[in-house]
């Protein structure tokens, strides 16, 4: 490995989910969280025309992370995101945030925003390292606990494109 892959961490190939990569998926929702998404709740969202599922791949065949995103018209919205345990901490998170990133233009959707448990610390810091600030607090938002949602929003940036 040479100073730049060590720096960036892993390389990923980000692409659109298919349908096989169903059991991947599942597999690191069930990893990452303590209250996972069932296959239906999965397939639910993505019946949704404007909410998308993208991949991180290591090695084109691979899958260590994915994400669902909502277009909105004003904005993207992050309905979730998850890296395997084994490559946490390995640039996996950063790239698929940076891949978001690389959407947001000026003139239409011009931020993104990602609701995190306020128990959630860990993608709390991993947000702000990526640039995002706590914008609001949304109460009971996560219906599953009544938890609150801690709103973090990345702004576009001149010259971030």
């Amino acid at each position: 490995m040479n100073s730049t892959e060590k720096k960036l961490g892993v390389a990923t190939h980000i692409r659109w989910a298919i349908r096989r990569d169903m059991p991947e998926l599942l597999a690191i929702e069930n990893l990452s969280f303590l209250r996972p998404w069932s296959e239906d709740d999965l397939i639910s969202h993505l019946k949704q025309r404007t909410v998308i599922a993208m991949v991180a791949e290591v090695d084109c065949e691979d899958v260590v992370g994915y994400f669902l995103y909502e277009l909105k018209k004003t904005k993207i919205k992050i309905l979730k995101l998850a890296v395997l345990p084994s490559y946490r901490g390995k640039s996996v998170g950063r790239q698929m945030i940076s891949k978001l990133i690389g959407k947001l233009t000026f003139e239409l959707r011009n931020r993104l925003v990602f609701n995190v448990r306020e128990s959630n610390l860990n993608g709390q810091l991993f947000l702000k390292r990526m640039g995002f600030w706590c914008e609001a607090i949304n109460p009971e938002f996560f219906s599953d606990t009544d938890e609150d949602a801690l709103e973090f929003v990345y702004r576009f940036k001149e010259g971030s494109e």
